[in-house]
């Protein structure tokens, strides 16, 4: 796909707006996200990106578009897995429902600049080393294997300070008190950092280690870095809504780690083929058609399969009402 200069910036221009509108209608005044209210603004980021899958099917076809919402759709299924460790963030800093969405907010927008970095690393490195989609193949497989293993574990998740976070805490005053929606404060004439400021940095660089993943799943979709990064971009922004609004559903999705871990094996599996190709060997490839497809496939059977489980399993566990 041929990106002018005009366009990033222009993109980059637009979702910036986007980013600014967001947080003076409905994030500017803390306050507690009803579900009404997340779920009409999950909408309206889902409208604005298939509308932005439009444009690019207007401006470069329609295989620009399907790379597009391939990616996008493959984005945000690995970022609903996201939100199981943003809930363990939250509790573990006690963050109060009235702050939670300005964490999010500002959470998000540091892992969007963080990915933004990931992603020209990766755009860099796939159009120099054709080799690279051997490793991003391999290291999709493997994660691949390593979800279905962590599902079946019965081990309780914890999140752990990551060694930025604790460098940052270490090395700067912090109160254990929050201030609003203040990030510093000065006390006894010292500058203090808020819990505020230091769970939107565990947000942010948490997400980071979620890129690791997500980051060469998408290239085996696409390696266009414009396609990678709005797609990205888009996924993201609609997560904070994402997060009120199936917060209370995540414990029913039960199969969702098998489903993101056949995603991530497909396209582990794709990414091999391509670069098998790209070596010379006839291998067939698996477009984006067909990629689209399987994936949507898969997270509704995984979708459907959780919640008809969990109901079950809710039943079940209800007692019997005995007749007197």
């Amino acid at each position: 796909m041929d990106v002018s200069l005009g366009l990033w910036i222009g993109t980059i221009g637009v979702l910036i707006a986007l980013i600014v509108a967001d947080f003076f209608i409905g994030g500017r005044k803390p306050h507690e996200v009803s579900i009404k209210e997340a779920g009409i603004w999950t909408v309206v980021w889902v409208v604005l990106a298939v509308l932005f899958g439009g444009f690019l099917w207007w401006h470069s076809g329609a295989t620009p578009a399907g790379e597009f919402y391939a990616g996008y759709i493959t984005e945000k299924s690995l970022s609903v897995d996201n939100l199981f460790v943003f809930i363990l963030i939250m509790g573990k800093f006690a963050v109060p429902r009235i702050y939670q969405q300005r964490v999010l907010m500002f959470g998000v927008i540091i892992a969007l600049v963080l990915r933004a970095v990931f992603i020209a690393g990766g755009a860099a490195l796939v159009s120099t080393f054709s080799w690279v989609f051997y490793i991003f193949g391999a290291f999709l497989i493997w994660t691949a294997w390593k979800l279905i293993q962590d599902a079946r574990s019965d081990e309780d998740e914890e999140f752990e300070e990551n060694r930025l976070l604790k460098s940052i805490e270490r090395h700067f005053p912090a109160t254990d008190v929050y201030h609003g929606t203040k990030l510093f404060i000065r006390e006894n004439g010292r500058r203090l950092m808020t819990p505020m400021l230091i769970v939107m940095i565990a947000i942010g660089t948490t997400d980071v280690l979620f890129a690791l993943d997500s980051i060469p799943a998408i290239f085996g979709l696409t390696q266009d870095p414009y396609i990678v990064f709005t797609a990205n971009a888009f996924a993201l922004m609609g997560l904070r809504q994402l997060y009120f609004l199936i917060g209370g559903l995540l414990k029913k999705l039960i199969y969702l780690s098998y489903g993101l871990s056949v995603i991530l094996g497909f396209i582990g599996v794709k990414l091999v083929l391509h670069a098998l190709h790209e070596s010379g060997v006839h291998v067939p490839e698996i477009g984006i058609p067909l990629s689209l497809g399987f994936i949507v496939v898969v997270l509704a059977v995984t979708t459907v399969a959780s919640l008809m489980v969990s109901r079950k399993q809710e039943q079940e566990d209800q007692p019997e009402k005995i007749d007197v």
